[in-house]
């Protein structure tokens, strides 16, 4: 069916968005909005809104946010279509007349899925049946108690070419076929296509059984089989309890992918519902984008041996042209030779969750997956290394997101082989012209308004400042390197003012500095004493300021904090600039942009603390 912009705005304009969200949340009046606890996540303090004038919802807890459809397809598991006519009958508008093809192939959906809900009733018959004791046995050997394996529909498929074929003739043999349940040889009678299987029916996010996988009950191959691919299952695109686990992973807040309905099975039975799986296949592009639409960072649970870390690779290399801002994975690696129904069994929920609790970064995976793919013995190997790392980033679509890697893959790299920064060459005949004056050394840039500039001066963190300057007292060789950075910085007070001035003008007027030159440097500046205080100064727990850090380590961490100090008043008047912007407009493109500088101001905290060593003393 084709549904045209004007027709979805329409519906959007009719739709009495907090009357809709109002039938399952309770909302209070709050100016020209509505607001009340978000029912995407467990909260106790509304900070859920509802804007009828806009016709959309935004939660400032889980940043859940979308318009009158997304609410039905999100919070009641509805497929599009369905939300739309749902909300065209309560508007009174009529739905566009549908396509004949599209009609004929709906039409054909509904007769496949009455036939695989009969199939999914009749293998759960077998199941109970004489037949199906061997089944009952290995569910009980496996520890699935009754009550979860009607939860999942578990049934049993005999041994038999035609059992399944003749309870459910009513439906005739074509459809059977392209349900998946029978298989037709050319010149030879259909036939039944599981047999002498545990019968686990894959439903859709309806709820809807769309295919089965079956498991043999003692040796053999395969262990697994799965429907084909039919009109309506589609192997890569689905979710092994999709239905289950939507509603369970918002109010938990996570998703977490194993790799086989067992494994789902089991943890359900542990108590943890947020669990799907990709029915036994690689993870896809297409299961991606589902598991992203329930949590922005599903936890891949995974098997600790080899074919379990390939599978992870496979997957965090598949992710990386498709992150964005809020949207990664995250790996969580089992114990050898378990499987997450091992590790219940042997240590509890808790073991599991300490599993859990432990996954590794998307970053951190492809990471240690590179570093350990060859030995790095050779400058050549570990030009490789580096050259593999930034081919890997640079598959990144979104642009801020792959700068972050860059530079984080290179600090890790440089980090690993002590690679000294590269040096600038400050020379007499290159002048630096302090205020702007057309030498190669300009202030970096501000942000533009006076509100953002005073938001930029008072956010500067007043200790990092202090152990910056520090530090370059204490290593004025690295003074040349970052005099563009310093020239520019807004500090916190005078007297760090006049101490980063007389570094300055030391360095433009030597071109290089060394221990030596500082005693008269600071002498003649008249800040002597200042320099002193810092030096002096308890509580400077920073990485480049202890006495037995390794010079080049020390370089590093410097510049790294050199960089967070220039960029953070910028990141702090950009998002406040965004915050009142999206406070003014709340629309999507600056709810992205506000999203966007939350996560760098993060990151920019991150560096900050990675800088912090143990204190001295």
């Amino acid at each position: 069916m084709s549904l045209s912009p004007q027709f979805l705005d329409e519906l959007r304009a009719r739709t009495h968005l907090s009357a809709l969200i109002g039938r399952s949340v309770k909302l209070q009046k709050a100016g020209r909005e509505y607001k009340g606890c978000c029912p995407f996540h467990d909260e106790k303090t509304p900070s859920f809104y509802v804007n009828n004038d806009k016709s959309f919802y935004h939660c400032f807890g889980c940043s859940a946010h979308g318009d009158a459809i997304r609410f039905l397809t999100e919070a009641r598991g509805l497929p599009f279509i369905d939300a739309v006519k749902e909300l065209a009958a309560a508007a009174g508008l009529e739905m566009p007349a549908p396509d004949p093809r599209a009609a004929e192939k709906a039409e054909r959906q509904t007769g496949l899925a009455a036939a695989n809900e009969a199939a999914a009733r009749w293998f759960a018959d077998q199941l109970q049946g004489i037949g199906g004791a061997e089944a009952r046995a290995y569910l009980q050997r496996r520890g699935v108690p009754d009550e979860i394996a009607q939860t999942f529909g578990i049934g049993f498929a005999p041994d038999s070419r035609g059992k399944l074929k003749a309870a459910l003739a009513g439906f005739g043999d074509d459809t059977l076929v392209e349900a998946g349940l029978l298989i037709k040889v050319e010149d030879k009678e259909p036939y039944d296509r599981f047999r002498g299987r545990l019968m686990i029916p894959i439903r859709d996010q309806r709820g809807r059984t769309i295919a089965f996988g079956g498991r043999i009950l003692d040796t053999g191959e395969p262990k697994y089989l799965n429907s084909p691919d039919t009109p309506m299952f589609d192997k890569g695109r689905t979710l092994f309890n999709l239905d289950r686990a939507g509603p369970a992973s918002r109010k938990a807040g996570r998703l977490i992918v194993v790799e086989g309905y067992m494994d789902v099975i089991a943890l359900a039975k542990a108590g943890l519902d947020e669990v799907v799986a990709p029915n036994g296949t690689a993870v896809t592009e297409a299961q991606l984008e589902r598991m992203w639409r329930l949590a922005e960072v599903p936890i891949l649970c995974l098997d600790g041996d080899k074919a379990g870390q390939k599978a992870a690779i496979r997957a965090a290399l598949r992710a990386m042209p498709l992150v964005g801002p809020g949207r990664s994975l995250a790996f969580a690696t089992l114990p050898p030779g378990q499987d997450p129904d091992d590790l219940v069994k042997a240590g509890g929920i808790d073991a599991l969750e300490r599993v859990v609790a432990a996954a590794r970064p998307l970053v951190d995976l492809v990471w240690d997956s590179e570093l350990a793919a060859t030995p790095l013995t050779t400058p050549e190997a570990r030009a490789g290394l580096r050259q593999r790392l930034t081919e890997i980033a640079r598959t990144i679509g979104d642009a801020d997101v792959r700068e972050q890697y860059l530079g984080e893959y290179r600090r890790r790299f440089d980090a690993l082989y002590d690679a000294a920064p590269p040096q600038r060459n400050f020379q007499r005949k290159r002048p630096f012209v302090r205020g702007g004056g057309g030498g190669p050394f300009q202030s970096p840039q501000r942000p533009a308004t006076e509100p953002a500039l005073a938001i930029g001066r008072s956010g500067i963190d007043q200790m990092l400042a202090r152990a910056v300057l520090a530090g370059l007292v204490l290593r004025p060789e690295l003074i040349g390197e970052h005099a563009e950075a310093l020239q520019g910085l807004p500090l916190p007070d005078e007297m760090l003012s006049a101490l980063r001035d007389a570094l300055i003008d030391a360095i433009v007027v030597q071109g290089s500095l060394e221990s030596a030159d500082m005693g008269h440097i600071l002498r003649s500046a008249g800040v002597t004493s200042a320099a002193n205080r810092l030096l002096g100064a308890n509580g400077l727990a920073f990485s480049f300021l202890r006495s037995d850090a390794d010079p080049l380590r020390a370089a590093q961490d410097l510049g790294e904090a050199i960089e967070v100090l220039a960029t953070r008043p910028a990141i702090d008047a950009a998002l406040a600039e965004a915050t009142r912007a999206f406070a003014v407009s709340t629309d999507e493109a600056a709810f992205a942009e506000q999203q966007r500088l939350t996560l760098e101001r993060a990151e920019a905290e991150r560096r900050l603390l990675a800088l912090m060593g143990p204190e001295d003393g």
